[in-house]
């Protein structure tokens, strides 16, 4: 397989380039944490950062850019629409009260965060003029199943750019990976580590297969991902941990191992199933 750097990217589906990897900062707090885990992560070589307008953490996340001292323009950043923005149908304020907060006039990849439902095809209607008129790079989706994905495609021509969904081996998310490389939409996988409530980082088999490479377990889930042909954004708020998930272009796993990860796969989630969430 075509060797992979920290420097990789993913073309997506208008030819924008997205970094395979990237630092998630859910639940960092806004202030000194989050700022400092994306300075950190930009030190260490990270040009891929993804928010939300839920988390908070925004206004953080756009002056650690600021501080950082690198352009813009090589920095790819994600932001996400909040459901209560497209149960109100106060989209475009949205938007534009995450630009303010990020401090910039665009963002790389903007997503819809949850598929509301009745709520999120309208929503999607809303944001594209966003994309059309260049303040969005790339639009997507996240925690979108097939007939989510379906449905959108009933009221639009605009495939999405990407569909960020939970994934781990626990829940390698196979059949939804496979669909959305057949229509051409790049899959980033959440939660890559399975979050507090797996802790899959602690996990027996996967130290195993790490003892062989001189690897962590988390190291050889996003090593997985990325073998994978995912975009992965692990979280974290300790820079050596932001380092180490940094360290996985070093190793290549072989296909037993490969396979062995994806029998692990026990439709098992961490967090909320898209078809039942109350929030």
């Amino acid at each position: 397989m075509k060797s992979l750097t920290i420097d990789s990217t993913k073309r997506l589906n208008n030819g924008v380039e997205i970094p395979v990897l990237g630092l998630g900062v859910f639940r960092a707090e806004n202030g000194r944490e989050a700022e400092q885990a994306v300075l950190w992560a930009l030190e260490a070589g990270y040009r891929h950062i993804d928010t939300a307008a839920v988390y908070g953490n925004e206004g953080s996340v756009g002056k650690a850019i600021r501080e950082s001292g690198i352009p813009r323009k090589e920095i790819f950043l994600t932001t996400k629409l909040w459901n209560e923005d497209m149960r109100r149908g106060t989209e475009v304020e949205a938007f534009e009260r995450s630009l303010d907060l990020l401090g910039t006039d665009y963002v790389d990849l903007y997503l819809l965060h949850w598929p509301v439902p009745g709520k999120f095809e309208g929503a999607w209607k809303a944001v594209e003029p966003l994309f059309r008129s260049g303040h969005v790079r790339a639009l997507g989706v996240s925690n979108f199943h097939r007939h989510h994905l379906e449905s959108l495609a009933e009221v639009t021509d605009l495939v999405p750019a990407v569909n960020q969904i939970e994934c781990h081996p626990l829940l390698s998310q196979k059949p939804l990976v496979d669909y959305c490389g057949a229509w051409g939409i790049a899959v980033t996988a959440w939660s890559p580590l399975g979050g507090m409530k797996l802790n899959l980082a602690k996990d027996a088999s996967l130290e195993a297969i790490g003892k062989k490479y001189g690897k962590s377990a988390a190291q050889v889930i996003l090593r997985w991902d990325l073998q994978r042909g995912l975009v992965t954004i692990p979280k974290s708020v300790r820079r050596e941990r932001i380092l180490a998930n940094a360290q996985i272009f070093d190793f290549e796993l072989t296909t037993q191992d490969m396979l062995a990860i994806a029998d692990m796969n026990r439709n098992e989630r961490s967090g909320s199933d898209p078809d039942n969430f109350d929030f």
